[in-house]
């Protein structure tokens, strides 16, 4: 069995000046060691999540985020659960379906014909693929995606209880246009390599303890480079275009602002066989002058070739 999903960028977000968190005067790492796999992504919810809006009796809906905490008066703890007690019911039978919704318990009452069609409305964990960043040698811990992950149903990071990463192969790639961002089509294998927990979903990407003997791009980690320190001028982009071997292609940092810059594929065969940037390789790292710079956050839509980072010492502090 195995799964394959699409991991979506986010549009260009404008960042803001913001006054410094107990996050941002944390200890910054001297070194880290630069990844670029493409990796599997799963967050365990913890519970039975509705991901689009479905009738389950006449004129009465569940909407997508809600989560399901009982039928008929019996807890549900899963979507084995549900089906078990929704199949215990009588032909005909209505029964009240005990959702939380917004923060609030709700009551709808469905009939059992519908919630025979609920499975495919349901689901207990979210996945989705992005490109691992960074190892910290010193902590053991890992670094992806450099940015938040967004469950489509919630339209908000989801409350999840715990959840891992795996490595994932690219199958196929499907190349940027102008005004139609290009993918990675990529599948994770059951039993695939389990590379980390995931504890942290922040702003910055999602962070957690590194578990596996992997090995980056490069034999020895990487000095980080400070915000400040990085020049407009010629740079690297690592990442995964093809099976589970890690590029290295080159880039050009164009502008330099704070805690973002923005940079443009110069790599030919990386454009001929992607267009550009991709969904799918933010967290991918960058390096420049021999020093871990930052990472992939963001493309432009209608130029496909060009790209936003953000600085990889920001990222360890995980939030702004």
């Amino acid at each position: 069995m195995r799964w394959i999903s699409r991991k979506l960028l986010l549009p260009v977000l404008l960042l803001f000046l913001m006054l410094p968190s107990a996050a941002a005067l944390a200890a910054v790492p001297k070194t880290l060691i630069p990844m670029g796999h493409s990796i599997g992504i799963h967050l365990d919810l913890g519970r039975v999540m509705v991901t689009d809006d479905v009738m389950v009796g006449s004129g009465n809906w569940l909407r997508a985020g809600d989560f399901v905490e009982s039928l008929d008066g019996t807890q549900v703890t899963g979507t084995a659960g549900l089906i078990k007690i929704a199949g215990g019911l009588k032909d005909g039978a209505e029964a009240e379906l005990t959702v939380e919704r917004m923060g609030e318990s709700v009551v709808v009452q469905a009939d059992k014909k519908e919630l025979e069609n609920l499975p495919a409305f349901i689901r207990e964990r979210t996945e989705g693929v992005g490109t691992l960043s960074y190892i910290d040698p010193q902590t053991g811990e890992y670094g992806a995606l450099g940015h938040q992950i967004i469950d489509r149903a919630l339209d908000g990071p989801p409350p999840f209880e715990g959840g891992s990463i795996h490595l994932a192969e690219i199958e196929q790639i499907k190349k940027s246009e102008p005004g139609a961002p290009g993918y990675k089509i990529s599948s994770v294998e059951a039993g695939a390599k389990l590379l980390g927990d995931i504890r942290n979903n922040d702003v910055y990407g999602i962070f957690g303890k590194w578990t596996s003997s992997l090995t980056g791009a490069f034999p020895e980690p990487l000095g980080v480079m400070r915000p400040d320190e990085i020049r407009e001028g010629d740079a690297e982009i690592l990442t995964t275009v093809e099976g589970v071997e890690i590029g290295k292609y080159s880039i050009r940092i164009t502008s330099t602002a704070g805690n973002a810059f923005r940079f443009t594929v110069t790599d030919t065969k990386l454009i001929k066989k992607t267009g550009g940037i991709l969904q799918g390789m933010s967290g991918s790292p960058i390096v420049q002058d021999g020093k871990f710079a930052g990472v992939v956050t963001h493309m432009f839509v209608e130029e496909p070739t060009k790209g936003a980072g953000l600085p990889v010492e920001e990222m360890t502090k995980k939030k702004p």
